[in-house]
Order: structure tokens, then sequence, then C-alpha cells
């Protein structure tokens, strides 16, 4: 293990301050994933800044928003009576994601920040242009069964492997922020980046700036939704392809309709086209299946994972049949 400083701030603004002033600083809540780079020498701070002491856990209603703190546990969250009644489709995103012992440790903040699992990422000896810039990516050429189909790079194809996530983009939620040079709030489809030439940054966040909270605002797609996940087994696998379905449905005809993948890119991917389509329409089978084409419009797969370019589809498909109540 490295050596590194830690501290654990009795306040927000000392938090900020102590990563802000330190280029080599690091805010820590759950660890569950920054311990696990660490132990692999993917990632090396200088200093860890514990949060864990900040107020940042409360789970409320506002008007016209859920509030979700930073620092409330997924488990928590998943089971939260607020959660289920407003908007239970992140509390299934939630139920899918990981095993039950790292929901109990990792926080809605960190599953935010999350990095990708890509093999070549957490393997130090081989290229990859996430962990050091410049040096390739390793998974064009290697084996990419569970990389990107949409929105990927010369410079990277990894995924991002939040299922919490996937809700989050398709739900519209806004993360809180807390910075030096103040608070402000990013609207979550603008949060995570596509790799383009920089993979190495993941978001947009600037240096210093603190996740405080997550606000999801008022909707109506609390009763025909679907969270499908298809993995390699049921229990601690990241997804190959998911998918989050919401639907508003009055008198069998779409009035809304929201759709985001996990799996398939850089980031959570948001299905708007297949969105609008699905408005207006009937729910059935027949425009579910339309959606899901236009949906895979751009599509590119590799040599490893081009069962994707049909499981992804058929996942859409699924999800939306779900979602909407209709028999098989």
């Amino acid at each position: 293990m490295i050596q590194f400083e830690y501290v654990k701030p009795s306040t927000q603004k000392a938090a900020v301050n102590a990563v802000a002033k330190n280029a080599n600083a690091q805010f820590i809540a759950g660890g569950t994933n920054l311990v696990d780079l660490m132990k692999r020498g993917v990632t090396a701070p200088q200093k860890l800044v514990d949060i864990n002491g900040l107020p940042l856990k409360e789970i409320k209603k506002t008007p016209g928003h859920l509030y979700i703190g930073a620092l409330a546990l997924n488990s928590v969250v998943a089971g939260n009576n607020l959660v289920l009644q407003h908007q239970p489709l992140l509390a299934q995103a939630l139920a899918s994601g990981a095993s039950p012992q790292l929901r109990n440790m990792a926080t809605v903040g960190g599953n935010i920040m999350q990095r990708t699992r890509c093999s070549y990422f957490y393997d130090t000896v081989l290229p990859c242009n996430k962990r050091e810039p410049g040096t390739g990516c390793s998974a064009i050429e290697g084996y990419n069964r569970m990389h990107a189909i949409f929105g990927s790079s010369l410079s990277c194809i990894a995924v991002h492997p939040s299922d919490m996530c996937v809700a989050l983009a398709t739900l519209e939620a806004v993360v809180m922020v807390s910075g030096p040079g103040g608070d402000r709030r990013i609207p979550f489809a603008d949060f995570h980046r596509l790799p383009g030439e920089t993979p190495h940054i993941d978001n947009n966040l600037q240096k210093g700036e603190l996740i405080v909270a997550i606000e999801i605002p008022d909707n109506n797609l609390a009763k025909n939704i679907h969270y499908l996940k298809v993995r390699d087994r049921a229990s601690y696998a990241f997804a190959l392809v998911s998918v989050a379905a919401a639907l508003q449905i009055n008198n069998g005809t779409i009035e809304k309709a929201r759709l985001a993948m996990g799996g398939v890119a850089h980031k959570p991917w948001r299905l708007f086209e297949a969105e609008k389509m699905l408005v207006g329409k009937e729910a059935t089978m027949e425009h579910f299946k339309a959606a899901a084409t236009l949906a895979m419009t751009g599509a590119k797969a590799f040599e490893h994972n081009t069962f994707k370019l049909k499981m992804a589809p058929n996942s859409i498909m699924e999800a939306l049949r779900v979602a909407a109540g209709l028999e098989v």
C-alpha cells in the first residue's frame, strides 16, 4: 500500500479546501472503488480527505424534487420509503448493483464517481489512455467483450459501470456540487464525459468540487418502470447491457418515455430519439421494436462484443414490455 496523508475535516468548506489546495488529494467516503484502485496501483493519491463526518446523508421530499444526500448509502436509498414511492426506478437499479455488502458501504456520490472496470485500466503493465494518457488503448485490439458499442473513440472503448447512474440519467437528475468557486448544479446528462481524446477525464467536476447531493425532479414515472440488467451471473457482476425504462401511459397511449442504457458507453447512454418516437404511440411490441431499432443507430461493435448489437435492442424491447405491463 502506498503512503498517504489522511484527514477528516469536520466541515464541508474545510473538506473542499483540503482537496482544492492539493493537486494529489482526493475525497473518500465508502472507498468501495477508490481503495481497490489504490491497491492495484492505478491511482496513488498523496492525501485522502475523509468526508464521512459531513451531514450529507439526508433523504427528503422538497417542493418539486426528491433530494438525496451524497453520503446516503446505496442500500439505504434502495429501501427508503420516499424513493420507493416517488422514484422506484432508482431503487430497482440500486438493488441490481454489486453485492449487499458493497451496497451497505457505497455512497450515492461515490457511485456517481466510480471509474470503469475495464481490465486493461486495472492492469498497470498494459497501455491504457485512461490510466496513462498517450499510451494507447489495449482493449481495441484486445479482449473487448465488455466494451462500448456507442460513443467510443480511438482513445478508449471502456464503459461506465454504474447501474444507479443509468436510472439517474433516465430520471434527469441534477448533481449538486460545492467547490472553491461556490455551489452549482450539473444536469446528469452533462456530468459524465465521452472519451474523445481525453478518456482520463471522467466527468466535468472542477478541482476541489464535492458532490453534496442529487435532486430528482418530480415526474409521473413511478408506475410503468423497469430496470433490466443482463449479466453473466445473478450477483456481483457488471452489466453486459442494462436498460432503464420509464413510461407514462394513459389509456394505452404513451405520453412520456424515458430510456437509458448501461454497459454500452463511456457514460450512461440516453436514447433520446427512441423516446421521441414512442410519444403518442400505443404501448405495443411493434412500437417497442421500432424504438429499439432506432436506438441502435450508430452502434459499432468490436471483435468480441458483436453480440451486444443483438442483445441491446432485445433488452430495450424487454424492458419496455415489462414497464408497460404487456404479456409475453
